[in-house]
């Protein structure tokens, strides 16, 4: 397997940091001694791409559920019971709010969101998960339950909050 060599010169404890944020399936990486060269497995990095890939499949899988107040199942989500759902089908488990959800994983800005990242608006009392492309998919009250919207549509452009990624 290849391995990916990371000088003294590269911001090394930052890279450990984001790799954390992105879940990683096992210990990071061996710092020597501070300073020291980090070494990872191709896989290591690899493996929070993947992980996003599936948070975004099993999100779409669901395309058309009802919405359903208080409900964190395929018979009906609201907005934070349906991001609580999809997590926990990839081993992270978040709280049925979407402002407790907002606690978690590291701030990311709108032009640095990636699939998988979870998107808050409305002074946290709305929240989806970005699958790329400037788009997100949520569970919305009015609108058919679980759909797919756009980040630059009006209303979320102008209630934007912020990004997570857990």
């Amino acid at each position: 397997m290849g391995r990916v060599r990371l000088g003294a010169t590269t911001p090394s404890i930052a890279f450990v940091l984001v790799l954390a944020a992105l879940g990683c399936s096992r210990p990071l990486a061996t710092l020597e001694a501070a300073g020291g060269p980090l070494i990872l497995e191709r896989s290591e990095i690899q493996s929070s791409s993947s992980r996003s890939q599936r948070i975004v499949a099993i999100a779409k899988k669901h395309l058309g559920t009802p919405y359903m107040w208080g409900g964190s199942s395929p018979a009906g989500f609201d907005c934070s019971g349906f991001v609580m759902y999809v997590y926990a089908l990839v081993g992270v488990s978040l709280p049925h709010n979407a402002a407790e959800q907002y606690q978690h994983g590291v701030l990311v800005t709108r032009e640095r969101l990636e699939p998988g990242d979870v998107v808050f608006f409305d002074g946290l009392r709305h929240d989806g998960i970005y699958i790329g492309g400037g788009r997100f998919i949520h569970a919305r009250r009015s609108g058919g339950g679980v759909i797919i919207s756009g980040l630059g549509e009006s209303w979320y452009r102008t209630r934007w909050v912020g990004g997570r990624r857990l």
